[in-house]
């Protein structure tokens, strides 16, 4: 059971027959009278942990509030349980630094449990070496781009080990999984214009979104559309971060968001401050009022071989399927 549709269930969850169950956790508050983190009613016996950074500041006053909350999830592990754990980042490391059971460490450095080595994207496919303990294990295979899914899938292959599954089995599977709606989804090509669908707004999450889309459409242009839509996005506590997460972009379209009630707007985001940022980087960005003026500028500037990156949490009014529909209206003989 996860937050997002997977392609080949065509649903967010499956009931299967195994004895394992998957659940994706989440720290967001469980609902509006119980303001605890979700995962907290959870009773794991295995947890990845892969990133713990700031965000929903509806929810959180700072960091150290993510943290804290993070810390009573690792708590709930069993002593015989099992804790893969992206060591590469220190607010990971810090968090399970006493954990009740066994970490196993991911990432890029070599002296980690499970890392990486060689990636090589191409063709739709990314390849990459994993090395355990130090030494050369397999090398596995996914249809997605990036670094981030090569992370993800380096979690779950020191799970998948941990609960009896040869490499063979774990290629097979991770290189048939078609991936999640809304994670680099392609809607649609129309006069040899890509539209991508991909659910980034977090900084980190747009910086590495954009980075996997600059090299799987690698020689083509990047156009990124970006609506800064969450609680978070829509404060100015991520202004200054967000300025450097565009950089893969080779066009950056910024809507203007809906103001927040209740918070001052010298505590909002601009998408005005962070185009004129990003501009003072040598990056062409622009900032819209609005989803119509976003489509009326992109029927002027998009060209064939064109990747337009559509970034949001939302539905953005609809853009994509809009978009495709008018590329597709001035392709049609008169």
């Amino acid at each position: 059971m996860i937050g997002g549709i997977v392609r080949e269930f065509d649903a967010n969850f499956r009931l299967g027959h195994g004895p394992h169950f998957v659940a994706e956790g989440d720290e967001y508050d469980t609902a509006f009278f119980d303001k605890g983190s979700k995962f907290l009613h959870y009773r794991p016996n295995i947890a990845i942990i892969t990133s713990v950074e700031f965000d929903h500041a509806d929810i959180f006053a700072d960091l150290d509030a993510i943290k804290s909350t993070f810390r009573k999830f690792v708590a709930l592990l069993p002593k015989d349980g099992l804790i893969v754990a992206h060591l590469d980042d220190p607010n990971v490391a810090e968090i399970v630094a006493d954990a009740p059971c066994e970490v196993q460490g991911y990432g890029f450095s070599p002296e980690l449990t499970w890392s990486l080595a060689d990636i090589r994207a191409g063709l739709g496919i990314t390849s990459f070496q994993v090395r355990h303990q130090g030494q050369d294990w397999a090398e596995l295979t996914v249809r997605m781009p990036g670094r981030h899914n090569c992370l993800n899938s380096l979690a779950v292959t020191a799970v998948l080990h941990r609960i009896g599954l040869a490499p063979e089995q774990i290629n097979t599977a991770l290189s048939s999984f078609g991936g999640v709606k809304r994670r680099q989804e392609v809607r649609g090509v129309e006069r040899g214009i890509t539209v991508i669908d991909d659910f980034a707004h977090h900084p980190t999450a747009v910086h590495e979104t954009l980075a996997a889309l600059k090299a799987a459409y690698a020689g083509q242009r990047l156009v990124t559309v970006f609506e800064p839509r969450t609680n978070s996005s829509r404060r100015a506590i991520f202004q200054q971060d967000y300025v450097s997460a565009f950089d893969a972009a080779d066009l950056i379209l910024i809507r203007r968001p809906i103001p927040l009630d209740n918070v001052p707007a010298e505590e909002l985001f601009s998408s005005e401050q962070l185009a004129a940022d990003l501009q003072a980087r040598g990056l062409d960005a622009s900032t819209f009022a609005d989803t119509d003026a976003i489509l009326d500028h992109l029927m002027t500037i998009l060209k064939e071989g064109d990747a337009v990156a559509i970034l949001s949490n939302g539905g953005f009014d609809n853009i994509h399927s809009r978009l495709l529909s008018q590329l597709q209206e001035t392709t049609r003989p008169n």
